[in-house]
């Protein structure tokens, strides 16, 4: 039975297996560890089976261009060890993840991802309320308020913190 749970400086190593395991490459891996080097690890979670980390998914603090007050969140990454996959483990990571972020106080959530899956979270286009990424996510780039005034002010481009330029390298 797999466990979602919030993610310690123990599982670091985990979190990255994971993350490599379902890329197949070292970014998100890396990107994972820097960001919780960095504070910046908001909300981490990981799903843990008997012990072993299966999988994880992290939010992160975002600014945006015009009214940011930091309570948004960036969602990324998202990743399940690859013989696990299709099980519903990303999705319970997610949806602990989302109410991880609505306890810790957030306003928004934004991922940059497939419309069609996020969508069943409750995201929509960001660019419907006039915010975009760094990255010309275009439909890709999405957002989910979490409060009733959730998207407040916030108008033009949203950048994720620093330790994202690591993924261009």
């Amino acid at each position: 039975m797999v466990d979602i749970r919030a993610a310690t400086p123990d599982d670091l190593e985990g979190i990255a297996a994971v993350h490599r395991a379902a890329f197949g490459r070292d970014g998100e891996a890396n990107l994972a560890v820097l960001l919780h080097e960095a504070g910046r690890a908001t909300v981490s979670l990981v799903a843990d089976d008997d012990g072993a980390i299966v999988g994880h998914v992290l939010f992160s603090p975002v600014t945006i261009e015009h009214g940011d007050d930091g309570k948004s969140l960036g969602l990324a990454p998202v990743g399940v060890l690859p013989e696990l996959q299709r099980q519903g483990i990303g999705r319970m990571l997610i949806e602990e993840g989302i109410g991880a972020c609505f306890v810790a106080n957030a306003r928004a959530i934004f991922v940059l991802g497939s419309p069609v899956y996020y969508s069943g979270f409750g995201f929509g286009k960001a660019s419907a309320h006039d915010l975009h990424d760094a990255y010309e996510g275009g439909n890709a780039f999405q957002v989910m308020p979490l409060t009733v005034d959730g998207l407040g002010d916030y108008r033009g481009r949203v950048e994720y913190a620093p330790e994202f330029a690591s993924l261009g390298t």
